[in-house]
Formats: C-alpha cells, sequence, structure tokens
C-alpha cells in the first residue's frame, strides 16, 4: 500500500513539535548541566593515623575527591597520584600557603603541611582550570608554622616516585625531563595533524571554496577523508579528549572539555553521515571531517607553543640552583679532601682556589680576594674580601686563593633561600588574578549553556537546513571559547617576572607585593643602612699650617686606636686605607663626654668636642667656623690640638650610598613621593635630604614609633612602601603596604618583607617598582587579549552577526582564534623577558626643599614619647 502524501498543514505541525522537542530539550540539559556543575561537593574526611591526617587524592582531569575534610594542629598529608600526563595538572598551587609542586605524571607526591586555623585552603592546577578545595575544621591551635614539605608516598600506592629523596635540583631535573618529554610527544602529534589534514583541507577548500577543477575528485571522497581524520580524531587529539572527559566526569570542565565536545559532535555528525547517509535528510548531508582535523591540529600546535613557554618559566630557578658548585674543598683530618657539597657541614674550613666558586656562605679566615658576586646580589662591580668578611656560596673567586669557615650550608645558604622564596612568588596568586579565577569557574558551563542555546535557537529559526547550521553555530561556540589564554593570563607574567627580578638581585616574596608596587605614591626610606652605609667614615681632614693631612691623620689615628667607640675606628681604618702607620702611644685617657686625650711620639693630643680644647686652655677660634659648616652637612666635627695648639679639625658622618642620589631621583621621577624617616636630629636629618634630593623628612623618630609613622600616612589614603634593614624596622615594614629590605640587614628585617633587595643598594628599589609596573600592564594586556577574543569570539560564533550582515564563524576559523589568543597571551607575557632594570647612573637630584618635621611636630595624635634632643652630628641611629 502506498503512503499518502502529508498534507502542508500536516507538515508544518510536525516541524513545530519537532522544534518544540528540541527547545524543551535543551531547556532540560541546561537545568541538568547547571545541578551537575554547582551543586555542593561532598567531602572527604582525612583519616588520622599515628598523629598525621593522610589522604590521597587521584589526579586524572580533575581531583579526586576534590573536596577534603580535616582537623586544624594536625599535619595533613595530601597524596597526590597523577594518572596522566600533559601539562594542565602537572602542578598543583596551594596559592594560599605559596605553595607549589610539580606532579610528576604517572607517579605519586606528597604534599605534607599543618593546616593551624579553621578555614578554606584552595588548590589548583598549574593553569587554573581545575581546583580542589581544603575544609579545615576545629579550634586554632598554636602550632608552629606551617611545614611544606615534599616526602616519599607511602609503599602500597603504585607508581610511586620518592620526590624526598631528590634535591632541590633533582626536582628541577624531573620537571624538566617531563617538559621535554611533553614538547616532544606533543611535536610529533602536531606533525601527523598536519600531514593527514593537509590533502582533506587542499580539497575541500580548492573545489568548494575557490572552484578549483583540476582538484583530484579522489581527495573528495568521503571515506577517504574518514579513514584521514580517524586518526588525528583517535590520536593526535587523544590527550585533549581523555582530559576533556575525565573533566566532565568530575565536575570540573575545563578548556579540554569544550574542544572535545565540539570536534566530538562535528566529527560524529559527519561519520553518521558518510556510513548511513540515509538517516540524515538529503539536504543536511554535509560532513566537517576538514574542520575536525584543522581544528585539533591548530589547537595542539597552540599547545606545543604554550609548553616551550612554560618550560622557560621555571628556568630562572634552573639557572640558579646551576650556579652552586657539586663539590667542596675540606679541610679534615689535617688533608684536604674534595667532597660533595651535601656532605660540607657548619664549621668545616674550606679551601676556595682562584677561578673557583664559593661551595657555601661563610667567613674568611685566612687569605683574601676579589668575588664576583653580580649572580646572586646583581651587583656588577666586583667585591674585595678581606680576612673576617663574609662571602656567600656560587660566586664567583677570581683573584686570590682564601680559607673559609662554613657556616650555612644546605637549605640554609642564601642561594638557597633564594630559591626557596622565588618558587614562593612564583606560585602566589596576585589578587587581579582572583578575577580571572572567578571568571574560569563560571565561564566552563556557561560556555555550555550558550552553546545549547545556540543549536536551539538556530535549529527552531534558523535558514535551511537548519540542523546544519544550529550544529556549526554550536561547535564554533564551544571552540572558540576555549579558555586556556585566560587561565595562563596572569602566572605566566608573574612566572617571567619573578624569576626576572631574581636575576637583577630583587626577590619578591609574593604576586600580591610584585602587584601592590606599581600602586605606590609613599616611599619611606629609613636613613641609616638604607640611605646611608650604615657605618661612619672619615670624611673631611682641615689641618692647621703646621701639619699635612697625612702627618696629623697619624698622630689622631694612634690616639684614637685604643678607643672602640665607632668614630675612632672609622678614623684608624681612613689611615689605614691610606697606607699610613698607627704607631703605639705612651699615655692614652678617655674623657667621658669630651674625648681623648694621648701621648703620641712624645706629643700630646687632645681630640674631641669643643669643650675638651677649651678646658685644656686651647684657643678655638680658628676652627669654630669650620666645625660649624661641617655639622650643617650632618657630620660629627671633632677638634684636635696637638702641644695645646689647635692643630685642625676631622669629620666622621654615616656616609651615603653611591647610588643614593641617583635613586632617590628615579624614584621621584617615577611618580613616588620619598619620604625620610630617622632617629637623627633636625640638622642632620636635614643636610642628609639637602643632600639626597627626598621630598620629605620626618627626624628625632623612636623606632618604636615608626610603624605608627607608616600608619598614620596609611590613614591619610596613601599606598606606602617602607625600605628599612634593621630589627626596629621590622614592625614599620610589616605594616607598610609594600615592605622592603635591604639584604645586607638584619635577618629579622628580611623576614618581615615582601620584598629583599640582595645587594643592599638602591637602585634595587627602583628596579623592583620599575618591575611592577611592567608587569601588571603586562597582565592587563594579557587579560585585555584573553577576554577580548572571547567577548567578541563568542557572540560571533553563536550568529548574532548573521541577520544583519550575513557573517558565521567556521569551526576552523573559531579553532584558529582560540589558538591566536593563547598565542597573544604566551608572546606577550614573553616580553618581560627582555626586561632591562632602569638605569640611575644619569639621574640626577630634583633640586627642591624638603618638607621637614620632627616627631613632636607630627601630626600623630599620639606619641608614645617625645624623641630626646641628641647633640649635632650624633650617631644615633634610625
Amino acid at each position: 500500500m502506498q503512503a499518502r502524501p502529508v498534507p502542508w498543514s500536516a507538515k508544518g505541525s510536525l516541524v513545530t513539535t519537532v522544534q518544540l522537542a528540541v527547545t524543551v530539550v535543551g531547556g532540560f540539559a541546561i537545568v541538568l548541566l547547571a545541578r551537575f556543575f554547582f551543586r555542593s561537593r561532598e567531602a572527604t574526611t582525612a583519616v588520622e593515623q599515628a598523629g598525621v591526617q593522610e589522604v590521597r587524592v587521584v589526579v586524572r582531569g580533575g581531583y579526586i575527591p576534590s573536596t577534603i575534610q580535616a582537623r586544624s594542629g594536625l599535619p595533613l598529608r595530601i597524596l597526590f597520584d597523577r594518572q596522566e600526563d600533559g601539562d594542565c595538572s602537572s602542578h598543583v598551587v596551594f596559592a594560599d600557603l605559596g605553595l607549589s609542586r610539580f606532579l610528576a605524571p604517572f607517579a605519586s607526591t606528597t604534599v605534607e603541611f599543618t593546616p593551624e586555623h579553621p578555614g578554606v585552603y584552595a588548590f589548583a592546577c598549574g593553569m587554573n582550570m581545575i581546583h580542589g578545595t581544603v575544609q579545615v575544621v576545629g579550634e586554632p591551635t598554636a602550632t608552629t608554622a606551617a611545614e611544606l614539605t615534599t616526602a616519599a608516598p607511602p609503599a602500597q600506592i603504585d607508581r610511586t616516585v620518592a620526590v624526598a629523596a631528590h634535591s632541590a635540583e633533582d626536582g628541577e631535573d624531573i620537571e624538566a625531563i617531563a617538559r621535554r618529554r611533553e614538547v616532544a610527544d606533543v611535536s610529533r602529534r602536531v606533525l601527523v595533524g598536519a600531514v593527514l589534514t593537509a590533502p582533506v583541507l587542499f580539497a575541500v577548500m580548492g573545489r568548494d571554496m575557490f572552484g578549483f577543477g583540476w582538484v583530484p575528485m579522489v581527495l573528495m571522497n568521503r571515506w577517504l577523508q574518514f579513514g584521514l581524520i580517524a586518526p588525528v580524531m583517535g590520536w593526535v587529539a587523544w590527550p585533549i579528549h581523555r582530559t576533556g572527559w575525565l573533566a566532565l566526569v568530575h565536575r570540573a570542565a575545563d578548556m579540554n572539555s569544550l574542544i572535545t565536545l565540539g570536534t566530538v559532535a562535528a566529527f560524529s555528525y559527519s561519520t553518521v553521515v558518510t556510513v548511513a547517509p540515509g538517516v540524515v535528510p538529503a539536504d543536511v548531508r554535509e560532513v566537517y571531517f576538514e574542520a575536525v582535523g584543522v581544528i585539533i591540529t591548530l589547537i595542539m600546535l597552540g599547545r606545543l607553543l604554550e609548553a616551550r613557554a612554560k618550560a622557560g618559566t621555571g628556568e630562572a630557578i634552573r639557572r640558579l640552583i646551576g650556579l652552586q658548585p657539586r663539590t667542596a674543598r675540606v679541610e679534615r683530618g689535617g688533608a684536604t679532601i674534595e667532597v660533595p657539597i651535601e656532605q660540607v657541614v657548619a664549621g668545616d674550613v674550606v679551601l676556595v682556589r682562584p677561578g673557583e666558586k664559593v661551595p657555601v656562605d661563610g667567613v674568611i679566615v685566612d687569605g683574601h680576594s676579589t668575588l664576583d658576586e653580580s649572580m646572586v646580589t646583581g651587583e656588577s662591580m666586583p667585591v674585595t674580601k678581606q680576612t673576617g668578611a663574609t662571602v656567600i656560596g656560587a660566586t664567583l673567586n677570581q683573584t686570590g686563593a682564601f680559607r673559609m669557615a662554613a657556616t650555612n650550608v644546605g637549605a640554609d645558604t642564601m642561594l638557597a633561600q633564594i630559591v626557596r622564596l622565588v618558587r614562593q612568588a612564583q606560585t602566589s596568586k596576585a589578587p587581579i588574578q582572583r578575577l580571572a579565577d572567578a571568571m574560569a569557574r563560571w565561564f566552563v558551563p556557561a560556555v555550555l549553556f550558550v552553546a545549547i542555546a545556540t543549536f536551539v535557537v538556530w535549529f527552531d529559526v534558523g535558514p535551511k537546513p537548519a540542523f546544519q547550521f544550529a550544529l556549526v553555530a554550536a561547535v564554533a561556540v564551544l571552540i572558540i571559547a576555549c579558555p586556556c589564554a585566560l587561565g595562563i593570563a596572569t602566572p605566566l607574567s608573574i612566572m617571567v617576572a619573578t624569576g626576572k627580578g631574581a636575576e637583577a638581585g630583587v626577590l619578591i616574596k609574593s604576586a600580591e607585593a610584585l602587584e601592590t608596587a606599581h600602586k605606590l605614591d609613599v616611599l619611606i626610606l629609613d636613613k641609616t643602612g638604607t640611605l646611608t652605609k650604615g657605618k661612619p667614615e672619615l670624611t673631611d681632614l682641615v689641618t692647621s699650617e703646621r701639619f699635612d693631612e697625612p702627618s696629623l691623620l697619624g698622630l689622631v689615628a694612634a690616639a684614637e686606636a685604643r678607643s672602640e667607640h665607632p668614630l675612632a675606628q672609622a678614623i684608624v681604618t681612613a689611615a689605614h686605607d691610606k697606607g699610613i702607620a698607627v704607631v703605639d702611644v705612651d699615655e692614652f685617657e678617655s674623657i667621658t663626654g669630651k674625648g681623648v686625650a694621648a701621648t703620641v711620639t712624645g706629643q700630646r693630643v687632645l681630640i674631641g668636642n669643643e669643650r675638651l680644647l677649651l678646658d685644656a686652655g686651647v684657643d678655638t677660634a680658628s676652627l669654630t667656623d669650620t666645625a660649624v659648616r661641617l655639622a650643617a652637612d650632618g657630620k660629627t666635627a671633632m677638634f684636635v690640638a696637638v702641644d695645646g695648639a689647635p692643630a685642625g679639625i676631622v669629620a666622621v658622618a654615616d656616609t651615603l650610598k653611591d647610588d643614593a642620589v641617583a635613586s632617590v631621583a628615579a624614584l621621584r621621577r617615577l611618580g613616588l613621593e620619598v619620604v625620610m624617616l630617622t632617629g637623627d636630629n633636625r640638622r642632620t636629618a636635614e643636610a642628609i635630604a639637602r643632600a639626597t634630593g627626598v621630598d620629605r623628612v620626618l627626624a628625632e623618630v623612636l623606632p618604636g614609633d615608626k610603624a605608627a609613622e607608616v600608619a598614620r600616612l596609611q590613614a591619610e589614603g596613601r599606598i606606602v612602601g617602607m625600605v628599612g634593614d634593621g630589627i626596629n624596622d621590622a614592625p614599620a615594614l610589616a605594616q607598610a603596604d609594600v615592605g622592603i629590605a635591604i639584604g645586607t640587614g638584619t635577618d629579622v628585617a628580611i623576614e618581615a618583607a615582601d620584598v629583599t633587595l640582595i645587594s643592599g643598594q638602591l637602585a634595587g628599589l627602583v628596579t623592583a617598582i620599575a618591575l611592577s609596573k611592567a608587569t601588571m600592564r603586562n597582565i592587563r594586556q594579557n587579560l585585555g587579549f584573553a577576554f577580548g577574543f572571547n567577548v567578541l569570539g563568542i557572540p560571533i560564533a553563536a550568529g548574532v552577526l548573521y541577520p544583519m550582515i550575513g557573517w558565521r564563524l567556521n569551526p576552523m576559523i573559531a579553532a584558529a582564534a582560540m589558538a591566536a589568543s593563547s598565542l597573544s597571551v604566551v608572546t606577550n607575557a614573553n616580553r618581560l623577558r627582555r626586561f632591562h632594570p632602569p638605569t640611575t647612573d644619569s639621574a640626577r637630584p630634583l633640586v627642591t626643599p624638603p618638607t621637614m618635621a620632627v616627631a613632636a611636630e607630627s601630626a600623630d595624635p599620639a606619641p608614645s614619647a617625645p624623641a630626646a634632643a641628641v647633640p649635632v652630628g650624633s650617631s644615633k641611629l634610625g
């Protein structure tokens, strides 16, 4: 029996029913996906054994489990069992703890720390695409600081790598090997994808787009195209599909999920049309094999470029680790033996010959030499070291041989601390990255919703063939929305910037400090040890007509040689530096509050303040004007009399660092108000301010009031940076928005600071501010590229321009745009590698009178105590 034709009205009713069904199914799918992605997750409680909480997390397209519950105050051991390779999950980052671990593929790595306070500690992969949390419950405990260690996982877990058995260098080697293997693997897949896709793309583009009749028809055979693209879909794209499906299963959809869904939809539809064309209406029997091949090949090419770029982000750490020599020559049992660097212990006497690297930190006990410390401090000028001087491990001994006593070895050396701080900074999270993280968590589900809605809308109202049009639009949305660029926009710039900072002798402890530094508008400089060298030096020697400079300096140095006062030592040091012999004195007397008296080679020498000479009956009128002038310059002027007659004046001062003036000028040109904070009296402070060109001075500040001065400026709405080097600077460094420690200062100050200038030179401060500005500019550009491609691309891919101007986005073009988005971010972040610290040599002081104030005049409503007046030029240190 022949079937009757369906009336037109019935056809219309049938089409409407299908459209309604597709709409209902699409809406139902969006609701199910929303419940799937956003419903609360059950937490897995860590199991307590022998006082340690332990939980195993499988890393396979996500974290299983992704939510862990633990108690505060007990060590938590998380065993990350990574059952995949590829770059996406190669690192786990606990940003709140400043902790990052490389997870070797198909191996287990243990991360252990002690959660001291209740709260939520988030962790994520290095690309911020898969996430997990540790929910800490219980009362806060007074335990020690969190220990962040890597230890060997228990024996019952297969595919184990004993990470704890490796040194830091070994860990870097493992990561470098994994990176190289990944680059090699992805390179092969890109090559195979390009070779198999090229003939299909050539045929389709040649015949369908350009109408080239000479293109062989055999290349248009759908079975041949299926045979060529099936390996691309299967083997070339396997890393994407495996991770993408697993991420969906774990409710943590990522960029791989979008690519997988899009290419599977296009390939499956094309396969059905090829194998069983009768199932599909005749007007929609188009295949998209060339689109699938191009999409996958382009995406793998983008991944290859990313893998190569990220392989270079650890270059700074590997270069730092590579500075340390592998062996040391140690004196033991009366003999000199060569031992591995790991076997050197504190107290060992180590021999260092010319041309060798210093093995560990220590103090020279015999000999002298010139050392190149540029690889650690960033200072290009070699430094001369004498007996008693400290030397830094990994620096290069240039001229002489010396023996040194090892003081800091292993993880305690300055190089090891630098590596640790760089790692910590590279894993920390800048505030601006929180925006990207929040977007990434919502972005992938939102894109899936948009893709479903796009399919439904165009199936219902699109041009014929509606199914084909809707499918192409939905696939294009999935492909172009890949958030890879969004995930790497911030971390890649942070990693490059902190590495560049370390190379320049600037240690940045956190990404937050790096971000905040560019917003500073006030920079407070502690005077002593920051602007100045922190120790007195002989600056002036004014003689009467009876003496020349060498003879008077010899007499004064001999008289001061028995004094332990820092000013006396400065004079003796100056005599030694000038090659003047310091003879023994026949008599010596210290006169409290006035100076010293001594008999040197039969001559009676008096050195001290004016009162000392007046009490001895010496006329000081010829010396007074000179003393007043020197005091006005912030110098301590000491009167000298020989055999009852005025002989001259010696002046001692804490001298400015060589680059202080130029650095202050450079900071002011960067737009910062430079404030000097000091405990010295007003006259001394004003002299230093005039010499350096600072904007504002606060003198006679007690050590305990420094933090209050920082807080007072912050209360005015200022973003304040504090630079200091002493123990008494630590509270102010911690109070400041960015604390910057001079690397030659105390350990307490360095610990309290966010940034450390290893060399102690202020030029490093200019470098830190300039690097922060360059990095934030780079991050904003990266986010602009990442968001820009998606904001513009997704609506175009969804077809919003089609009704107006007939534009629609082919999935191949969408894939190219997605790859271009990632490439633009990678390329832009790598521009930071060309960052060069600004030169300060040519900077000249901006000559404007400084604004002066003393602590009693400051706006602090409740000073802790009035500052006591001190003598002119006093060396009361601030």
